[in-house]
């Protein structure tokens, strides 16, 4: 039987960007979003501790056992999770491979994606071991915000050809709308961050006996609401510049998408305060909070970044 060498297997991997790759970048983000809902769902369940060891399930187990019940069911799919995102992030590395020189704008956010999976792995068994304490619960969702962020740069770039990878053309956007979009962003990050410490102080603390950060939650509420006032505004005179100056399609797509995910979340985040947080409503605002980094981080990404040359063909 012929064995392959390394050089062999190399040989059969990519050496542009194939529909492949493309497809595994998308994976990447889909599934960078689909672990922070599920980590919603063991929350929202009270299944935060169904597995109370790690990295063991038990003490005698790595698997959840029939005493754990459906609670440790939740917790160890979330948990199983981990797996996938391991294969897709490996997988990607590997179809990048014989690009790793020639295209670092692919390689580093694959390898920051990869890297980012044992490090949850671990703040995630900090979390269990600290009894859910809800500043490292915060820290988790935080970091699972970055590598969403990093994944929508990854699946903007394998869209590009090499030849459009040069900077050597004007930018989509203008000075006054790059800043507006960099406003944008710290205010997003911002909205995340206190809703993070609103997550701490409110009912859903994934287990029945895990600590609440003693924060007051109609007062952090309130806090966490400036800078999604000032969000939305912000938003509102990106998407009016951007009609008027009569910018790029691709930005003015990427500022009107931003735009609904951000009213959507808005409308999200005052029901489910309202309606006293019903699990639903705070499950979807966890998935919006995904979906409006993602939207952030692809209009900040369009904004600054180059025009493609079939943008400049067009113009021209």
């Amino acid at each position: 039987m012929t064995q392959l060498s390394p050089a062999r297997v190399t040989d059969r991997l990519p050496r542009t960007v194939t529909p492949t790759v493309r497809i595994l970048a998308l994976a990447s983000l889909i599934s960078q979003i689909l672990i922070v809902v599920t980590g919603g769902a063991v929350r929202l369940t009270a299944s935060g501790l169904g597995c109370p060891e790690w990295p063991r399930c038990t003490a005698d187990s790595m698997v959840t056992t029939a005493e754990m019940g459906i609670h440790g069911v939740i917790e160890f799919g979330n948990r199983l999770l981990t797996f996938v995102l391991t294969a897709i992030a490996i997988a990607m590395l590997v179809s990048l491979w014989n690009m790793r020189k020639t295209r670092r704008d692919l390689f580093i956010p694959a390898v920051l994606l990869l890297a980012g999976i044992p490090a949850q792995a671990v703040v995630g068994g900090i979390t269990v071991l600290t009894q859910l304490n809800p500043w490292v619960v915060g820290w988790h969702f935080v970091i699972s915000m970055v590598l969403i962020a990093v994944a929508t740069v990854l699946v903007n770039r394998s869209r590009l050809s090499s030849a459009e990878t040069a900077a050597d053309n004007p930018p989509r956007a203008t000075p006054l709308l790059r800043q507006l979009l960099g406003a944008a962003a710290v205010l997003v990050a911002v909205a995340v961050l206190l809703g993070v410490v609103v997550t701490g102080s409110g009912p859903h603390a994934g287990d029945a006996g895990a600590a609440r950060n003693n924060l007051n939650p109609d007062l952090m509420t309130r806090i966490h609401a400036a800078p999604v006032y000032l969000l939305v505004l912000t938003v509102l005179v990106l998407v009016v510049a951007a009609y008027r100056l009569r910018v790029a399609p691709r930005l003015k797509a990427a500022l009107v998408l931003l735009a609904v995910v951000v009213f959507a979340q808005g409308g999200i985040g005052y029901l489910q305060h309202f309606l006293h947080l019903p699990v639903a409503l705070v499950a979807l605002h966890m998935l919006g909070a995904s979906l409006l980094t993602a939207a952030m981080a692809h209009a900040v990404y369009v904004g600054y970044t180059r025009r493609t040359v079939d943008e400049l063909s067009q113009v021209s």
